[in-house]
């Protein structure tokens, strides 16, 4: 598996089965209909024993995050989760606070730990006269590299943000950015962890070409 993008990626043949975090934050439905659209079978992972169920993860979020980290932490998903990543190479897509959940810490109510899989932390959008807070809308999202999860969408596409706080990172990870009143990372690499700062199920057909690629990118592995 390479680091880079640089995936030659094969034609979805079959498909496996995706289980969704579900841990009181996330936007679920709205994932699992547009897997549903892609002919994509899920089901939701709520208790450590579900993970064993399932080819691949997605953690959606919207919300705060310290209440995030109390509840994957209340829930005990964090440990099981971790082995079937880091252990198993199990495929990972965070999305939105799914992403920001990955960074080592958030200054957001309060000073918080994350799960700390890429450096970096979670910060507030500065004020100005021209961007509003939170950033909500559409917005272009350049991608670095050609990765592969730019398939059949290009350098560039419009995609669908709802967020006040985004990751302030320069780990090496980063592959697409966007630009609100500054430029931020809003996709993330390393190995068999994905995260878009963007929600794909709300993004209409770009959207859906990234969660198609990224269940193309699963059936490599």
């Amino acid at each position: 598996m390479k680091e880079n993008g640089n995936l030659t990626m094969n034609k979805l043949n079959h498909v496996k089965k995706i289980g969704i975090i579900n841990y009181g934050m996330g936007n679920i439905g709205s994932v699992q209909n547009a897997l549903t659209f892609l002919n994509s079978e899920s089901g939701i992972i709520d208790s450590p024993d579900d993970f064993k169920k399932f080819n691949a993860f997605i953690m959606p979020g919207v919300g705060a995050f310290p209440a995030a980290m109390k509840n994957l932490k209340k829930l005990n998903l964090i440990e099981e989760l971790e082995k079937y990543v880091f252990n198993h190479q199990i495929p990972f897509l965070g999305i939105c606070l799914g992403l920001q959940l990955l960074a080592e810490k958030s200054s957001e109510v309060s000073d918080s730990e994350g799960l700390g899989w890429i450096n970096g932390a979670v910060i507030k959008f500065p004020n100005n006269d021209t961007h509003k807070i939170p950033h909500v809308g559409w917005n272009k999202v350049n991608f670095h590299n050609n990765h592969f999860f730019s398939k059949n969408i290009g350098s560039s596409g419009h995609f669908y943000f709802d967020h006040s706080y985004f990751l302030d990172s320069q780990d090496s990870s980063c592959f697409a950015s966007c630009n609100y009143g500054k430029s931020f990372t809003v996709a993330i690499q390393k190995k068999n962890i994905f995260a878009v700062q963007f929600h794909p199920e709300k993004s209409q057909r770009n959207g859906l070409k990234i969660l198609r690629n990224f269940l193309n990118y699963i059936e490599t592995v």
